[in-house]
């Protein structure tokens, strides 16, 4: 079976620009197919797209869904993550409500294949770990297995050994579509990638890494050429100055002439010739319009990233923190125990462990929030710290009360977030109406334009697309500033960190 979109063109209601615009392309529903592009693109859209095709047209929301063109599929469409109403409902009623038919059995099965006990079956759904949760769903959607499944980025708040054994659970199965930008997850559970790119969509056989280095083969080949295209521009925009202005002095020169002549010029004759002149100068100048469009469209999908800039300030002495046998309490219970380190200047230390071992407790712990703990922790004085949370769900209003609200540049953190792929129009786009992306650059930006001695950045890559984790993955070895985060990205925390501290 075929999914197929043809000429689909959609636009949100008050937006500038169309998310999708005379887009086709197909994909088989048998293929275990990664989603890609970067954040704003259209991804979460295309899903939502999909699942508007099986809603009446009396369910909310359907008509935000709107749009021109074709898309043909005969497909029963399950979108992850499903949305659990009553969060205090023991687990197995969260699945009788999500699926009511579903066997016991079966979903006992799935849950043993994530590495989950039955018994989770009979816990409240909100004592459940993000990871825990994310699993469970995750099992009940794939007990529907006629469905066709849309699962949306599944890898936020996954840890490593999570992340590893959902990308071997979905290695086993076939038919879905998989938004991630996770490249070690992608590559070891997909076979095909659908990628949203600045001009157009394209489908592709193979995983994350050979769909990347066939673009980076092809984005070299395409600047390689990027000088020889805009001579050949150039020299056809000199012509076609060069055409019309002398179809010009051709005019001026039938007025000229007779004024200047003993009134035996023929008027007629050089009019005749003007005309003559100009409709040649028009069609070469539309010729060569089409000529300069054709060529500067083979440089479109070309995704430049712009290298960002970072200047951390200079701590007087080299060490910044010391903690000796830290131990954390929650709600009385201990989190984690006999924790040491120490953080040098220059240190790029991940903090990892399981989820649930305390690594967000330890930032906070740090940050010197509210938090229980044991042992001894010095920290340098006067130290100033740049901290990027995990959760968005507190930003609100524009990026311009927020700058204000941060104490930062409001032109240097649209500066940095238009390297980070936000067009213009999106600076009108309130914070809270962005997407998940969206909102974690704002952050991220926002923490680069602080004035910092260390970063404490927690979990900063979710949501993010993967041309942007290429960057700050580029400013962070380059520029090598102090830093202490939490990340689940296998790639991003190899490249990055000099030092960990386990939990």
């Amino acid at each position: 079976m075929l999914i197929s979109v043809q000429n689909l063109t959609f636009s949100y209601d008050g937006n500038y620009e169309n998310v999708f615009e005379n887009v086709s392309f197909s994909i088989d529903t048998n293929w275990k197919l990664g989603f890609i592009g970067r954040n704003g693109r259209g991804k979460t859209t295309f899903l939502n797209l999909l699942m508007a095709l099986q809603k009446s047209p009396n369910e909310n929301d359907v008509s935000r869904y709107e749009y021109s063109g074709i898309i043909t599929a005969n497909e029963q469409f399950e979108y992850f993550p499903y949305v659990v109403n009553d969060m205090g409902k023991y687990v197995y009623e969260v699945a009788e409500e999500i699926f009511p038919q579903y066997e016991q059995w079966q979903l006992e099965r799935e849950l043993s294949l994530l590495e989950l006990e039955t018994t989770i079956l009979y816990r409240n759904f909100n004592t459940l770990s993000f990871g825990e949760r994310t699993k469970v769903l995750l099992a009940i959607m794939f007990l529907k297995e006629n469905s066709f499944m849309l699962i949306d980025e599944p890898t936020n708040h996954l840890d490593t050994h999570g992340r590893n054994v959902l990308a071997k659970y979905l290695n086993k199965k076939k038919g879905f579509i998989l938004v991630s930008h996770d490249r070690k997850f992608l590559d070891n559970c997909v076979d095909h990638i659908l990628s949203i790119n600045k001009a157009d969509i394209t489908v592709t056989q193979g995983d994350f890494s050979t769909w990347y280095e066939n673009k980076q083969h092809r984005d070299n080949f395409e600047l390689s050429e990027n000088e020889k295209l805009k001579g050949e521009i150039s020299r056809l925009e000199t012509s076609q100055k060069r055409t019309a202005s002398y179809a010009q002095e051709t005019e001026k020169s039938k007025h000229r002439d007779v004024s200047q002549s003993d009134g035996k010029q023929d008027r007629g004759f050089v009019g005749h010739k003007s005309a003559k002149i100009m409709k040649r100068a028009t069609a070469i100048g539309g010729r060569t319009e089409r000529a300069i469009e054709e060529k500067a469209l083979l440089l479109k999908n070309i995704d430049r990233t712009a290298p960002l800039k970072l200047s951390q300030l200079e701590y007087p002495k080299n060490t910044l923190i010391i903690a000796k046998k830290l131990s954390a309490f929650y709600e009385n219970k201990k989190v984690f125990a006999d924790v040491s380190f120490t953080i040098e200047k220059g240190d790029r230390v991940n903090i990892i462990g399981a989820n649930g071992s305390g690594k967000s407790t330890l930032l906070k712990i740090l940050l010197s929030e509210n938090i229980e703990f044991e042992g001894i922790l010095e920290m340098a004085k006067n130290m100033f710290i740049s901290y990027v949370s995990q959760d968005t769900s507190n930003l609100f209003g524009t990026l311009d009360e927020f700058a204000i609200s941060q104490q930062i540049e409001v032109s240097q953190l649209k500066t940095i977030l238009r390297k980070l792929d936000f067009s213009r129009e999106q600076f009108d786009v309130k914070i809270e109406n962005m997407s998940g992306g969206q909102k974690k650059k704002v952050l991220i930006a926002s923490s680069l334009c602080e004035k910092s001695h260390i970063l404490f950045w927690d979990e900063p890559l979710n949501f993010i697309d993967v041309f942007s984790r290429i960057q700050i993955e580029n400013l962070l070895t380059e520029y090598k500033p102090t830093i202490i985060f939490v990340e689940h990205d296998f790639l991003f925390c190899k490249k990055i960190a000099t030092k960990t501290v386990s939990l």
